[in-house]
């Protein structure tokens, strides 16, 4: 067998899921997001599934111009803000075991009602992050 089957750890380590159907568990360093560049062919077309744990609204915005992401809540209550020219757009995700699906190009954020973790399904390539949405939404 060619690749450890683990267990691992979801919050010390990421899954890559690439084009060819490939699982490949990428632990968590400090330059772990210009690694999965380097590693992954800019990442194109590559899914990254991660489980983050937050108690605090996000500082930044973000925004993933090559798909849809699926956010799938593991426990708490969030708000999730999705951005459009016509304004924000809240949705709360209090039901472990609800998810939403953040539309592909649409800046999104989230501020927690109460510590709150969740699962992402991100195609990465050409994520952008921001502190605020740009003016017009255009990337």
């Amino acid at each position: 067998m060619a690749v450890d089957p683990g267990p691992f750890d979801m919050v010390s380590t990421r899954v890559v899921l690439d084009p060819q159907g490939s699982a490949t568990p990428k632990p968590v360093t400090p330059s772990f997001y210009a690694d999965l560049d380097r590693d992954f062919d800019g990442f194109a077309g590559c899914v990254l599934l991660s489980k983050y744990e937050f108690d605090e609204a996000w500082p930044s915005w973000e925004i993933h111009p090559k798909g849809d992401e699926i956010v799938y809540l593991l426990f708490g209550d969030v708000d999730f803000v999705l951005w459009s020219p016509d304004g924000e757009q809240t949705v709360r995700v209090d039901q472990p075991g609800s998810f939403i699906v953040v539309p592909k190009g649409t800046w999104h954020t989230a501020r927690p009602r109460k510590p709150t973790g969740m699962l992402f399904v991100t195609p990465g390539e050409g994520t952008e992050n921001a502190e605020q949405p740009p003016a017009s939404g255009a990337r």
